[in-house]
């Protein structure tokens, strides 16, 4: 049997492959999956609520419909690292839209999540500055600008909230909804 050529001198065993009608879609699939992985290593946290997070997103709560906001709240954020309000009470059950906005000179974020979340994310933020969320309990602001984030708060209790961009939360960029 003579051997067919190929450029890169693959074993025999392997170039017959390329005889089949098996490599096609077996090169596309090894294609597709490796120009994939930039994209997934791209934006680590992107997927941070979907992935061992779930008692997490129950415990407070989840995205909402603004069709069916029952209450509106402005938040300010400022270059003094601080939200105004940074404390505020809703009813368990109340889809609140937050309209937020960054009146500061840097970028700003608010991101929903418990108090443990918030500081474990903080510090991954440290390590990868210039991240942005693509998570729904996150709004990111750019200076000058507004965002809207609809939360429904389906649980009693305490629902934190804070700016990851680094350094900030350790400034004491923070607040809580006190959900009744």
């Amino acid at each position: 049997m003579t051997r067919p050529h190929f450029p890169l001198h693959l074993p025999l065993h392997i170039a017959s492959l390329f005889n089949r009608s098996v490599a096609a879609p077996l090169i596309l699939g090894a294609t597709t999956l490796l120009l994939s992985l930039p994209v997934m290593a791209d934006d680590p946290h992107a997927m941070h609520m979907q992935h061992g997070h779930s008692s997490e997103a129950a415990a407070i709560g989840e995205p909402g419909n603004d069709a069916q906001a029952t209450r509106t709240v402005d938040v300010d954020m400022r270059d003094t690292m601080r939200f105004s309000p940074a404390t505020l009470t809703v009813k368990r059950g109340d889809t609140v839209r937050f309209v937020v906005t960054n009146n500061g000179k840097i970028r700003h974020e608010l991101t929903l999540g418990t108090a443990a979340s918030l500081a474990e994310h903080a510090k991954m933020m440290q390590q990868m500055p210039g991240m942005t969320h693509a998570e729904p309990n996150a709004v990111t602001v750019e200076p000058g600008q507004r965002k809207t984030l609809v939360w429904h708060f389906t649980q009693a209790g305490t629902v934190d909230f804070a700016c990851l961009e680094p350094g900030h939360f350790e400034a004491g960029m923070r607040g809580v909804v006190n959900v009744r």
